[in-house]
């Protein structure tokens, strides 16, 4: 397999605070701000993409993906269809294996953590084209620590039904998000059948160790509600964060076109409440993480000028804001430019602070440079998520994105993502879009 490894100029914004005392003047400083990033693509010649990527006990780290290509680094792949792909890396950045999933259908991954026992647990979508099924079912598969298929399990209907997000829970069950086509399914992805839901609502179900279904819920309206985030709580239930746009039957208050919307469940599936945020525009929400005292922070992008707490800097910036265990809004602030920029994971690292990955189209306001259309953009906020401590973007001239990030133990911070470039940061392109890693040491 071939791998494509090189260190590049690189651009990034170190803010800086200050003591009291002037005379003691002194920088706030992060391990890898002073090292330039190590830049990882693989891929061939049509699409590959990054979606997760998770921390190793043994050090290093997994990657969670999809791929089309039979060629390059997938020379092993038997045909064009998508699949998902796995690969695992030492400390360093060197590929150790890698495997890939599927049939002669297509598979999207969305998601990855580990399993108590060893390996990993994977969530996508699946094509079933064997038994003549067009659309994707959610798709959940366990994995041993070398990547051999240990059990696997599909869900849903006769419409597009999808996995987003995938939670190990504390007592070593695995809680699943998706999207679930109701109308289709005629309210059979329910414990009961539901009136007044259509087209695709929060899906969320809940599984064993050994993959087996123990219960399953969705929850929405008539529009379109889609969840992308997963957090458990103190009292043992779970919050669900996405987008909808609905205005009835489980949604109460919507504030405009798609709002960020939260449900908060009990441990058997039971809706306790729902609450939107956001302003007149289109807001969404992508990923949610527990902070302190019971507290939670989301993060997102938000184009309303109309924000309770944050002003819009243009187009759309990227959205953090925190909110109490009821799901009061206790703070929130924008990061951005004049044209768009996403936050798509959040992830608690040293010192408290939120490792954030996204991608930014602008080069002026919170942002430095922009080499084209979208860079891959990787931040570190304080814990209160008011300060930019420190950020990244990378890029060339076509469109580039970063999907997620996490912090190993020896501090190097991993972003993940997919480049369509080969100028700029990103010389180095297979094919239409390669999945890309960027290593900060």
């Amino acid at each position: 397999m071939k791998q494509f490894s090189y260190l590049v100029g690189f651009a990034l914004l170190v803010s800086v605070s200050y003591s009291c005392r002037k005379e003691k003047n002194t920088a706030f400083v992060l391990p890898w701000t002073a090292n330039p990033p190590q830049i990882l693509t693989f891929g061939g010649a049509l699409n590959e993409s990054a979606q997760a990527v998770i921390a190793t006990p043994n050090g290093g780290f997994a990657v969670l993906g999809h791929t089309q290509s039979e060629d390059g680094d997938l020379e092993e792949k038997t045909n064009a269809s998508f699949d998902l792909w796995l690969l695992q890396f030492d400390a360093q950045g060197d590929l150790l294996w890698d495997r890939t999933y599927g049939g002669v259908g297509n598979e999207r991954a969305a998601d990855i953590v580990l399993r108590p026992e060893g390996g990993f647990v994977l969530l996508g979508s699946q094509e079933n084209l064997e038994i003549g099924s067009p659309n994707p079912d959610l798709w959940v598969l366990g994995v041993d620590a070398n990547g051999t298929l240990q059990w696997e399990q599909s869900f849903g209907y006769s419409g597009a039904d999808y996995g987003t997000q995938l939670l190990a829970t504390k007592e070593g069950s695995y809680l699943l998000s998706g999207v679930l086509d109701v109308t289709a399914s005629n309210g059979l992805g329910n414990k009961k059948r539901t009136r007044k839901h259509a087209g695709g609502d929060y899906w969320v179900l809940k599984l064993d160790r050994s993959g087996q279904l123990l219960w399953r819920n969705y929850f929405g309206g008539l529009q379109t509600d889609t969840p992308y985030g997963l957090a458990e709580t103190m009292d043992g239930g779970y919050l669900i964060v996405g987008s909808s746009d609905s205005a009835d039957t489980d949604i109460t208050n919507n504030i405009g076109s798609y709002d960020a919307w939260v449900v908060k469940i009990n441990e058997v599936g039971q809706k306790l409440w729902e609450r939107n945020y956001g302003g007149s525009q289109i807001d969404n929400a992508y990923g949610i993480r527990p902070a302190e005292n019971g507290t939670f922070v989301l993060i997102g992008d938000s184009r309303s000028t109309d924000l309770p707490r944050a002003s819009n800097k243009g187009g759309a910036d990227l959205w953090f804001w925190e909110i109490a265990s009821d799901g009061t809004l206790l703070n929130e602030k924008t990061f951005g430019g004049s044209s768009f920029e996403v936050g798509h994971s959040i992830e608690r690292i040293t010192n408290k602070q939120w490792l954030i990955a996204g991608s930014s189209r602008s080069s002026e306001g919170d942002l430095m440079v922009n080499q084209g259309q979208n860079d891959l953009w990787t931040l570190v906020l304080d814990n209160k998520g008011e300060q930019v401590l420190w950020q990244q973007t990378l890029g060339g001239s076509q469109i580039d994105f970063a999907y997620d990030a996490t912090q190993l133990s020896n501090g190097t911070v991993v972003t993940v993502g997919e480049s369509s470039s080969a100028d700029g940061d990103l010389i180095q392109n297979e094919g239409y879009s390669d999945l890309v890693i960027i290593l900060n040491k």
